[in-house]
């Protein structure tokens, strides 16, 4: 195997030292390959050169290996951390890689950290009296955030609850400073109506701790209070109000028996259940806040096959402890591994975590030394949370028997487009469709789309949308035609210099028109295995739509073969569409229940969606003068205030002359002439 490789790198393994680091692997187009860590550099990077590895996916990557980088740290918990930090930045090929989604919902409660400033005459509203609110997003120090929660759904059933026991507002700041009486939460009992001073703050602030006191688990001190809070409004004779507490007690022991799976001794644990199947792995994620099951979350890697065969292969070479036991459990403790170390990594997470697999000691050490706090791993627990692990093993079962399912009908269903259509089937995971669709109303801002479906999936990534200009308004042929130019112009040029040939394009990618926004620029197709067309390019449209593209493909020098039009049917009725070919072969009729016309639908309903909503996004800005107050320089929440108050709204703004701004406190002449021109 090292004949393969050149004496610099050879030379390079030879020196590195015996200590903890981090090494990666790099192919001759600088791509990065893998990522790994070792408690010794010099000898497990030499376990990959001094072996033969012929035929296994370890040498398929081995034999790619142009160059390596490394990093020494001071300990293997460190290499550990660094190894799934670069992992999820860097997304090399061969390693367990899951997608970073760390953006979950809290439960937000405003205000309750703020401290009244004595010379405040009047708090806030959102100090006075609390709001409950779903939340996303980075925190306040003022505000109380619960969570996090798995899905937007736990968050919403949550505020349901405690509106239904402790009816607290969920009404925004401007909406509860404007009431002039109780809304439809208050005449339902969701709310006890602190807008219109049917509540004192200080009975208020008490429901408020006792919702947070319930969040964090201390359900029976909060039952135990309120009790008391009820047989001291009795011992008053002040029965409405201790009636009303009662009710409190009745609703919040009705929630308590419907979660069944509750257990105060469990405040917050995490409880991560994983099943491997097919070459697929599921690892399911199910949240217990404050003694309370919030409900689960599926999460499904990429390259675990090639991840896991390296893995072992080393582990077998190295005599690790990884090789024993049965295979399919060894890939579940793999990836159960990579989900802990990738998931946690920089963020808040509880300190017990109950898994379906046993996890290393290194790793947990590595999560103790992050957060500051003994980190356990239980593996086998009883009771309570038995029944936790049981739930979150079922759920994972399911999700990827549901993945493996739809997989295989997407699978099935390009094989029947691949037969229909007489394309090569031997490589349908590289099969690579292209499907463009026109939007606009009336004329009026006209988007065309770009979406990719490719290893039997839509690409969302790699979606694309144009906007089109110079064109006559409403003109769909002209737009197709500005569109193929720009999306398959440069590829044409690409694929003509390859072949020697000096280019002779017309229309390039440069097209003028360019997408709407940074992140929907065209990608560069010149990658480092070459130019690549897409082995299908779908049109949404009859004879008129595939008769432009063939122009286009034609001044292009470009297969017209690849062209196919998705024709509406009889009455424009769903399954009857035909296919129509730009190279003159006849139209097809697929059959209303073909599962290659199932495909052709879901491409080009998705290309309509993309284009749709990017026109109307950019219809939007162009009736609302172009940009939005709050991204102009110098406009910031108090003057944007002022001109909103003064002239009724963002179209009163726009309307203003330079004169007019200029007269509202606080914009000079300068900003008053920089508003209106980034408003026109």
């Amino acid at each position: 195997m090292s004949d393969t490789h050149s004496e610099q790198l050879l030379s390079e393994v030879a020196a590195l030292p015996g200590l903890p680091g981090v090494y990666r692997y790099f192919d001759a187009q600088d791509q990065l390959l893998y990522v790994g860590k070792a408690r010794n550099l010099k000898k497990r990077v030499a376990s990959y050169f001094q072996k033969s590895h012929d035929g296994t996916r370890i040498g398929h990557m081995v034999s790619r290996i142009a160059r390596m980088e490394t990093t020494v740290v001071r300990s293997e918990a460190e290499a550990l951390l660094l190894e799934n930090n670069l992992i999820k930045t860097l997304n090399p090929k061969f390693n367990i890689l899951f997608r970073d989604d760390k953006s979950y919902p809290y439960l937000k409660i405003t205000g309750t950290r703020e401290v009244f400033k004595p010379s405040a005459r009047v708090p806030s509203p959102s100090l006075a009296f609390p709001r409950m609110a779903y939340y996303r997003g980075v925190v306040d120090r003022r505000h109380s955030y619960y969570g996090p929660y798995p899905s937007a759904w736990a968050v919403k059933e949550s505020i349901t609850l405690l509106q239904k026991v402790f009816r607290l507002r969920t009404c925004e700041d401007t909406v509860f400073a404007n009431r002039t009486r109780p809304c439809l939460l208050y005449q339902i009992k969701r709310c006890s109506g602190p807008c219109v001073d049917l509540i004192d703050s200080e009975a208020y602030a008490q429901d408020v701790r006792d919702a947070e006191r319930f969040l964090r688990g201390e359900t029976q001190a909060v039952l135990d209070a309120l009790e008391q809070r009820m047989l001291a409004h009795a011992d008053k004779l002040e029965f409405e109000q201790a009636a009303e507490i009662r009710n409190q007690i009745s609703a919040l022991s009705r929630v308590l028996h419907q979660q069944a799976v509750d257990n105060v001794s469990d405040r917050d644990v995490d409880v991560l259940a994983v099943k491997v199947q097919g070459g697929r792995a599921c690892v399911n994620l199910a949240m217990i806040r404050g003694g309370r099951h919030l409900g689960d979350r599926p999460y499904f890697p990429a390259h675990v096959e090639d991840a896991t065969a390296i893995d072992h292969a080393l582990a077998v070479e190295g005599g690790g402890s990884a090789v024993q036991g049965d295979p399919a459990d060894r890939v579940a403790v793999q990836v159960l591994e990579a989900f802990i170390a990738q998931h946690y990594l920089g963020v808040a997470m509880p300190h017990t975590l109950v898994t379906s697999h046993p996890v290393g000691k290194t790793l947990l050490d590595a999560l103790t030394e992050q957060i500051g706090a003994k980190v356990n791993a239980v593996h086998h627990p009883r009771e309570h949370r038995r029944i936790w692990l049981e739930m979150a093993q079922k759920n994972a079962d399911i999700a990827l028997a549901r993945l493996l399912a739809e997989e295989g009908s997407q699978q099935a269903r390009t094989r029947a487009l691949a037969d229909a259509l007489h394309l090569p089937d031997d490589q349908l995971d590289a099969l690579r469709i292209e499907c463009f669709d026109i939007s606009h109303t009336a004329g009026e801002s006209t988007q065309a789309s770009c979406v990719v479906f490719e290893g039997h999936k839509m690409q969302n990534s790699q979606y694309r949308r144009y906007r089109i200009e110079d064109i006559t308004p409403g003109d769909d042929y002209a737009a197709m035609r500005q569109v193929l130019l720009r999306r398959y112009g440069r590829i044409a040029e690409a694929l003509r210099a390859d072949e020697g040939a000096a280019p002779t394009i017309g229309a390039t990618a440069d097209t003028p028109g360019a997408p709407q926004d940074p992140a929907a620029s065209e990608p560069t197709v010149e990658s480092v295995a070459g130019p690549r067309m897409p082995d299908l390019v779908l049109v949404d449209g009859g004879k008129g739509q595939v008769s432009m593209a063939r122009e286009v493909f034609e001044q292009l020098g470009l297969d017209l073969s690849l062209i196919v039009g998705v024709e509406k049917g009889e009455g424009r009725k769903v399954g009857l569409e035909e296919l129509v070919f730009a190279d003159g072969r006849e139209k097809v009729y697929l059959g209303h229940d073909s599962a290659a016309l199932m495909l052709v639908a879901q491409i080009r309903d998705e290309a309509h969606r993309f284009a749709i909503t990017g026109m109307r996004a950019q219809r939007a800005r162009v009736r609302t003068g172009g940009s939005k107050l709050e991204d102009i320089p110098g406009v910031g929440p108090k003057k944007r205030a002022r001109l909103l108050q003064r002239f009724g709204g963002v179209r009163g703004v726009a309307t203003a002359s330079v004169e007019d701004l200029g007269t509202v406190e606080g914009i000079s002449a300068e900003l008053a002439d920089a508003i209106y021109r980034a408003l026109h």
